[in-house]
């Protein structure tokens, strides 16, 4: 076995695979093959002319800069700038470079409009720093009754990074992340990312998840790892996501620890490479299917340790239905899954 450092990690290489060497991190294996080819919507400026050769690196940076939204005929959106954030790349010899990395926050939200405006001026504070080259944040409102979407829409109004998706109907928490995680791919997202918009999950840590990004494809805020911790829950709510994780991980065969953690960074690749309109968790199992896919097509997921805290403000939207959902669906995503062919990693 030996041990080598990778940016801000070390790993340890063995027959078995990858398995950490430090607390700051948890990283599981897979093989490195190129990213399978993509049908692409190009830049105006790239001219087919330029893009002819066999550079399947050039196409595979291009996909990060497509040109348009894509929006659902049930679902509006509102954003402060018409002007489009998608990669910019530069051609020069037969390769590809790209220019800008923009990273999307996905903050899906139901009655959170005691939280909505402190959340999202903390995460755009944080992401400014983090991503200097551009970020945005992207409000998915199923149609709240509390007012959160418009205060939303204001927001969109003030700050230049921030964009809502109005949902007209509440289908949960995995249909909003899927609709979030569809527009912000198409407008060249490298890198999406969810969150709570409670404070549950601390804004702070955004930038230690894009850090961690660079050498991992997806990364996992996660409560149950070295240095990881769950403050101010009673023991009933700690039993249920302890013991959910737990659970999860025995059916499923996966080493992750904190497989019901919602505080994920991917790299546009893993969402692109997982099958996205075939996910069926709505609730809670949600992360589970995210997750547990990403492994089995061979991308490589860090747990990052992060200290999650219970609301102050608002009402938790977990219900025994969700975790019921989640306990009943784990073991259909083992017995049930659909075989890859080929692995991914990330370029």
């Amino acid at each position: 076995m030996s041990t080598r450092p990778v940016g801000n990690f070390a790993r340890s290489f063995s027959t078995a695979g990858i398995v950490p060497v430090s607390s700051s991190a948890w990283i599981f294996s897979s093989s490195v093959l190129p990213i399978p080819g993509t049908s692409v919507t190009r830049p105006s400026r790239v001219s087919a002319a330029m893009l002819t050769g066999d550079s399947r690196t050039a196409l595979a940076a291009v996909r990060y800069a497509t040109t348009r939204w894509t929006i659902a005929p049930s679902s509006s959106y509102r954003s402060a700038s018409s002007s489009n954030s998608a990669a910019m790349v530069a051609l020069g010899g037969s390769g590809i470079r790209l220019l800008m990395a923009v990273p999307w926050l996905i903050l899906p939200t139901f009655n959170e409009a005691e939280n909505i405006e402190a959340i999202v001026r903390a995460a755009d504070a944080v992401l400014a720093g983090a991503s200097p080259e551009g970020h945005r944040i992207l409000v998915v409102d199923d149609s709240s009754p509390d007012g959160t979407g418009a205060l939303a829409d204001l927001l969109a109004e003030e700050l230049a990074a921030v964009t809502v998706l109005h949902r007209t109907e509440r289908e949960g928490l995995g249909p909003a992340y899927l609709a979030g995680f569809a527009h912000a791919l198409a407008a060249g997202a490298t890198h999406v990312i969810e969150m709570d918009s409670d404070f549950s999950h601390d804004p702070n840590d955004l930038a230690r998840l894009l850090a961690a990004a660079e050498d991992a494809d997806l990364v996992l805020g996660s409560r149950y790892v070295a240095g990881g911790a769950v403050v101010d829950w009673g023991p009933v709510r700690r039993f249920i996501s302890r013991g959910g994780s737990w659970y999860s991980r025995i059916v499923l065969g996966l080493q992750v620890r904190d497989l019901t953690g919602g505080f994920k960074c991917f790299r546009r690749e893993v969402l692109e490479g997982i099958d996205l309109p075939t996910i069926r968790a709505r609730g809670y199992a949600f992360q589970v299917e995210l997750t547990n896919r990403a492994v089995h097509a061979g991308f490589r997921v860090v747990e990052l340790p992060i200290v999650f805290r219970d609301r102050q403000l608002g009402t938790s939207k977990m219900t025994p239905r969700i975790a019921v959902e989640a306990a009943l669906l784990v073991p259909q995503l083992r017995f049930g899954r659909r075989r890859t062919s080929g692995q991914h990693a990330r370029r």
